[in-house]
């Protein structure tokens, strides 16, 4: 076992490789050299369960180095995710054999995070869809994973229905992206623009549109949101659901099904692999 130091510098390429952001690369190593330097006299290899949880408690009480007070619950949760990214990385190159985090259970954190649906609910809402053109809404959020801004820019030259692509133009910090697309949802797409919105060709407004309103107009972000609401209300789903909560379930669902984290990072249209996870929630699964 090579010696902590030369560990966490690794540790850090490691994570430079897997494209985590700067800031990501420099203070998950910090976290571990924390809790290195408070089991000092510990082997890696021999750390166990009390360990970490020995450590945990101490950041619980630990004076805060800038300011007055302790540290926070989302600072310490940033320790944990650190160790986890670090305990895993150790067991992949076989510098361990035994991971003594992976069986851990921590105190999720307190802020408000949006629970992905079922595949069952997402199928009640296509289900509930009185219309092609609400069908095609509802594919655009899950089935292509579309941010509500995206949606709005959407025009019907960025949808190529023969080759089941669809072109986010503009995305997030201005990156562009392509979106495969099954079969089916191509079908529903095409559905819409070819029967649907062609009626309301002739009295559009905005020609180059894809999804209208009801005057021929773009559809806005916030009447995206009021039919989205009026569909899971009528789907009976007894729970919140947005336009995000659309976007969180297929990433999390396309992890469930075997596509990497990378390819859903890329599908999402983000910069980095952390940003993907916090969209992700899956238990018990092992990110490689």
């Amino acid at each position: 076992m090579e010696d902590k130091q030369s560990c966490k510098l690794k540790f850090r390429q490691y994570l430079q490789q897997l494209g985590y952001s700067k800031s990501s690369v420099y203070m998950l190593p910090e976290c571990v050299k924390d809790f290195l330097e408070y089991h000092s006299t510990t082997n890696i290899e021999a750390v166990n369960q009390k360990h970490i949880e020995s450590f945990i408690e101490y950041l619980q009480i630990r004076p805060h180095k800038r300011k007055a007070g302790g540290l926070s619950e989302a600072y310490i949760n940033h320790h944990i995710y650190a160790l986890k990214l670090f305990f895993s990385y150790l067991e992949e190159t076989g510098q361990i054999k035994y991971n003594p985090i992976s069986v851990m259970k921590f105190k999720r954190p307190g802020h408000n995070t949006r629970e992905p649906l079922t595949q069952a609910e997402i199928s009640q809402l296509f289900e509930t869809a009185q219309s092609q053109k609400e069908t095609a809404m509802l594919h655009l959020f899950y089935s292509c994973g579309l941010r509500r801004s995206e949606a709005v820019e959407l025009n019907t030259k960025d949808i190529h229905f023969k080759s089941c692509l669809l072109y986010v133009r503009n995305g997030k910090g201005h990156k562009r992206r392509a979106i495969p697309m099954t079969v089916k949802v191509s079908q529903a797409l095409e559905n819409y623009y070819l029967q649907e919105r062609s009626q309301s060709q002739t009295k559009a407004k905005d020609a180059e549109a894809f999804i209208l309103n009801r005057i021929g107009s773009r559809m806005s972000g916030n009447s995206y949101n009021s039919i989205i609401k009026e569909i899971v209300e009528k789907s009976g789903i007894e729970r919140a659901c947005t336009l995000h909560h659309l976007r969180h379930s297929i990433a999390t669902h396309l992890l469930e099904n075997g596509l990497s984290l990378e390819n859903v990072r890329d599908f999402l249209g983000h910069s980095y692999l952390e940003s993907t996870q916090i969209y992700t929630h899956i238990k018990n699964l092992k990110i490689k």
